[in-house]
């Protein structure tokens, strides 16, 4: 495998409350390797935000990023529960399912749900 690829973090997100977040592809330029990784923060106000801070991070490291669409996440770190629902309007809805199985891997005894409601 890509080394460098499996050194980014496959989720970065706040550690707790509700805010956007966007499902991101990395790819090497030519290469066949891909990687999808989860990014969210109250920081940003709208989804595109998010991205404009990931994109110039994987470049540097010689990625491209294709953003899969968006939505939002409440985490709720005390009762360890994680919901993902509704979507970005610049860039579409995420598939929440992937988000999901990416977000298990890192929150091994969270109690994780998505659906497709808008709040």
């Amino acid at each position: 495998g890509d080394a460098a690829m499996a050194a980014v973090p496959e989720v970065e997100i706040d550690p707790e409350g509700t805010f956007k977040y966007i499902l991101v592809r990395l790819q090497r330029p030519g290469g066949q390797e891909q990687r999808d990784i989860v990014r969210g923060t109250k920081a940003a106000e709208f989804h595109n935000h998010i991205f404009e801070k990931v994109n110039p991070e994987m470049e540097k490291l010689g990625y491209e990023c294709k953003c899969l669409g968006g939505g939002k996440i409440d985490h709720n770190s005390k009762d360890k529960k994680i919901r993902v629902f509704g979507l970005s309007t610049g860039y579409g809805k995420a598939d929440h399912s992937v988000t999901v199985e990416i977000l298990k891997k890192v929150y091994t005894d969270y109690e994780i749900t998505w659906s497709d409601d808008k709040k």
